[in-house]
């Protein structure tokens, strides 16, 4: 599936990915290949995704990699997942 996560400041990443986890209201939940299309508000927590998207010239150190999974801190935001595209709004 195809991942971009954008901010106000950029867009940070897009590319494929195998999953995306995200910080839902009712807590954490992961969105795989295929899944229902969904939209849902964000809480403050933490991104990751699976995979080897492009991370944006200068932002790299918004992220850390660990086993492959790559996690970002976000304070809020809302996701969208339709026909395998995932688009996090992220602040």
């Amino acid at each position: 599936m195809y991942l971009e996560i954008v901010t106000p400041e950029a867009s940070l990443v897009s590319g494929e990915v195998e999953s995306v986890t995200v910080p839902g209201m009712d807590g954490e939940f992961q969105m795989l290949n295929n899944h229902a299309a969904i939209v849902a508000l964000l809480m403050e927590g933490t991104v990751k995704f699976k995979g080897n998207p492009t991370i944006a010239e200068g932002y790299q150190e918004k992220f850390t990699q660990n086993d492959g999974q790559w996690s970002m801190a976000i304070s809020g935001g809302t996701i969208e997942m339709n026909n395998n595209k995932v688009m996090v709004l992220a602040d």
